[in-house]
């Protein structure tokens, strides 16, 4: 097993933090690595994809666990899977997609390991139908503070922890999970633009009732009688006889971008950022303008409808030095003036956001910390060098927990402590659970002492 002193930081690229890197190759050095971790205790961490720190530990160990890439077995006919928990769904869709199956939830990226899918519980634009990515597990193999390896299935209160867990319940090993039955590799989508944010959350919740896939993409820079507006974008697995001729002969093909290297510290591809207030206007208005008014039945390949950012390797490393501050909440149905009221409040700083997405959350998941709560669902990326950037967050915070809605601690680089434990009722039971299974820490992040997790 290799051991090397790293820097490191999350897909923000705020905050970096040093620590010894351990690439454990089995299940046996994960525990040599664990038993070995120091005071500092020690942290799993996968493709780096989650924005904040949640995959840091300054001064301790950090787990890179890509070593343990197996995948052990494959049920064509049930469509479960066995893999260690290093392997990417990016793989997994290779492998799975020629065979009739689809991850059952497709976050936004594909270059996330399983053992990442479930630590942080990640949900798509399904969820009101499907739940959040752990609801697909059948059980995991999961290493704790003694040294054991145990095996773990959904309702048990150890499952419920370690789902949405954000890795402090130990070292998730492996995981058996259960995939979607598919007939081809495209998407059939319905595009259509909304006047403002009323117009758009009207057709989000509409069309999210009659498609299993449902979000929108709201423009943060429009004002005055536009403020909100936006496209929306339904979509389901396209049958077979929706296909042209010549794809029906190969219905299942699957042809995305390779794999780009895990994010570094390395030089800004655009020094000062790429968007600016009057850029990010400027390109937000091309793009509204050029979504159609009201298309049905596009077919697309399933990586471009899931996964459009993963076509631009390092994408993160356009925002600038300061990186960038990836914000996201929710809020229930009542309480959906808080999230006008937000969106109002980001679109008079005319904030320079080209990512913002609007989505519907169905029932909540078992996971203890996950993040998905029934109701909408705001994620946006801002520029972490924004004037007054903390300031305003922390205000948007408490008009959050106000509301009784919560923020995703994968996505947080700054919440403070006292706020989480409004947001996420079942802290305490979490905060418990970790004491009797980890009484001396072997499991921390630079996200659990921040939030006192």
């Amino acid at each position: 097993m290799s051991v090397d002193t790293v820097s490191l930081t999350g897909w923000g690229r705020t905050a970096p933090t040093t620590a010894i890197r351990f690439h454990p190759r089995s299940p046996e050095e994960a525990v040599v690595a664990v038993r070995g971790c120091g005071p500092r205790g020690s942290i799993a961490r996968g493709l780096g994809r989650a924005h904040g720190d949640a995959a840091q530990n300054a001064g301790g160990s950090v787990l890179d666990m890509t070593g343990l890439d197996r995948i052990r077995t494959i049920d064509a006919g049930a469509g479960l899977v066995v893999c260690d928990a290093g392997v990417s769904l990016h793989r997994l869709m290779e492998m799975l997609l020629p065979l009739g199956w689809f991850l059952p939830v497709a976050p936004g990226s594909r270059y996330i390991t399983v053992g990442g899918a479930i630590g942080s519980d990640v949900h798509g634009h399904n969820h009101r139908t499907a739940g959040s990515f752990s609801r697909h597990v059948t059980e995991l193999a999961l290493l704790t503070a003694d040294g054991a390896i145990r095996t773990v299935r959904p309702g048990t209160p150890l499952f419920d922890a370690t789902a949405g867990g954000l890795g402090l319940t130990g070292v998730i090993l492996s995981a058996t999970l259960r995939f979607l039955p598919v007939a081809t590799s495209l998407m059939s989508v319905d595009t259509e633009r909304a006047l403002d944010l009323d117009d758009l959350m009207t057709r989000l919740a509409t069309g999210s009732r009659r498609h299993h896939y449902a979000s929108a993409w709201v423009d943060l820079t429009a004002r005055g009688r536009s403020t909100g507006r936006g496209v929306l974008t339904l979509g389901e697995h396209a049958p077979l006889n929706m296909l042209p001729a010549h794809a029906r002969r190969t219905p299942l093909a699957l042809r995305p971008a390779p794999l780009p290297p895990t994010p570094f510290l390395g030089p800004d591809l655009v020094p000062g950022g790429l968007l600016g207030r009057v850029s990010a206007a400027a390109l937000n208005e091309v793009r509204y303008r050029r979504a159609p008014r009201s298309r049905t039945g596009e077919l697309q390949r399933i990586s471009t409808f899931f996964h459009p950012l993963d076509a631009v390797p390092h994408a993160h490393r356009f925002r600038g030095r300061a990186g960038f501050v990836h914000y996201e909440f929710a809020v229930a149905d009542k309480r959906a003036e808080t999230l006008r009221r937000i969106v109002g409040q980001l679109s008079q700083r005319r904030c320079p956001s080209f990512l913002a997405a609007l989505k519907r959350f169905g029932p909540s998941d078992p996971g203890w910390l996950s993040f998905p709560a029934p109701g909408w669902s705001l994620a946006v990326d801002l520029p972490a060098g924004l004037p007054g950037l903390a300031r305003f967050l922390d205000r948007v915070d408490e008009e959050v927990a106000a509301a009784g809605g919560r923020v995703c601690l994968t996505a947080d680089s700054r919440l403070r402590p006292d706020t989480v434990a409004a947001m996420y009722p079942r802290l305490g039971e979490f905060r418990q659970l970790r004491a009797e299974l980890d009484p001396n820490g072997a499991f921390r992040s630079d996200l659990s002492r921040r939030l006192s997790l």
